[in-house]
């Protein structure tokens, strides 16, 4: 990494990433308690679950919230597929964060069965919910999550996108409103974009979390490994540069991710080879572009974003393949690491 913080990975293994090796396997290892199980002095820690329908802002606020990029985010829905956790320790407190992908109304595939389970595998044990929704709006995708909830966790009404409303004298009737249709314990007007907002966030979730030691190291963010994060980071080039036009049922996989050690000043090299997966031939030929102006984009973006975020040198082969019918298939959809 650029910064102090370094990602950790651990055993969550999935189709995009393979199976870790032993020495990843232990840097995701959380940190020991005490053996007698009592938390250190004036140490807090919790799991918070940020949960919504898609494209309300949840991996935008994930990020903002653990300092740094983890989670991919672009305009397409359900950019996001995995439950992805983001520390962020600041003073005595550790806030575990839960990204989890929008939960799936409209289409019953096998895909997004997958997802919904790994939405309310995500919102089933934690200390706190953030329930996002774009500020002074909600309607039946919203109502739909919110009726899954566990009202006995407290939760958190998060009015997104604070930003973009022209009227702000409408929010406080809003405000009005959705208290009747939930006990929330607290409602938070915000833009995942302001600082300041993120600041306050931070101050609100700290006193639902318990007094407990810490469950991953101080500088851990999160517990996702490297070849995850390159399969997302090509999943992500891969939505923003090919737009409406292809259906969000493509996917990557890591076909080879391999590592050498720098020497002396030279930064390590990393050599990744992905496979993106699409449903149709006319699919493929959007992915590629004309003369593969598009793929050879989508390999550039990645590359330069790999680097940065993992102060690495970074080479990328991709590939197009087509999988008919794959996000209705049970089988293939655990096999590309869906859960």
């Amino acid at each position: 990494m650029t910064t102090s913080k370094s990602i950790a990975a651990n055993a969550d293994a999935t189709g995009a990433e393979g199976q870790d090796d032993l020495e990843s396997m232990l840097k995701g290892m959380r940190k020991a308690a005490p053996a007698d199980g009592t938390p250190v002095e004036g140490q807090r820690c919790g799991l918070i679950a940020i949960v919504g329908k898609p494209n309300v802002g949840k991996s935008t606020l994930l990020n903002a919230l653990v300092g740094q990029k983890i989670s991919i985010t672009s305009r397409k829905a359900q950019t996001t597929r995995h439950r992805i956790t983001g520390m962020h320790t600041q003073g005595a407190t550790q806030f575990v964060f839960v990204d989890t992908p929008g939960f799936q109304t409209r289409h019953n595939n096998a895909l997004n069965r997958s997802l919904n389970k790994t939405v309310m595998g995500a919102v089933g044990d934690v200390d706190l919910i953030l329930f996002v929704v774009e500020a002074g709006m909600f309607n039946q995708a919203d109502a739909k999550v919110l009726a899954l909830l566990n009202k006995d966790i407290p939760t958190l009404l998060v009015a997104n996108k604070l930003d973009q409303v022209t009227r702000r004298a409408d929010i406080a009737p809003w405000l009005q409103e959705m208290q009747q249709r939930h006990a929330f314990a607290e409602f938070v007007p915000m833009s995942a974009k302001n600082a300041k907002d993120i600041e306050r966030m931070l101050t609100i979730c700290e006193k639902y979390l318990p007094e407990q030691a810490w469950w991953y190291a101080e500088d851990e963010l999160t517990d996702r490994s490297e070849k995850f994060l390159a399969s997302e980071t090509v999943r992500e080039k891969l939505f923003r540069l090919t737009g409406d036009e292809l259906p969000y049922t493509s996917t990557v996989v890591i076909d080879k991710f391999e590592e050498e050690p720098g020497r002396g000043k030279q930064k390590r090299l990393l050599k990744i080879a992905a496979t993106i997966v699409v449903e149709r031939d006319t699919h493929k030929a959007m992915v590629i572009g004309d003369k593969g102006e598009r793929i050879k984009r989508i390999g550039t973006e990645t590359r330069v974003e790999l680097e940065k975020a993992l102060d690495a040198k970074v080479f990328i082969e991709l590939w197009v393949k087509v999988r008919s019918g794959w996000a209705d298939d049970e089988a293939r959809v655990r096999s590309f690491g869906y859960q």
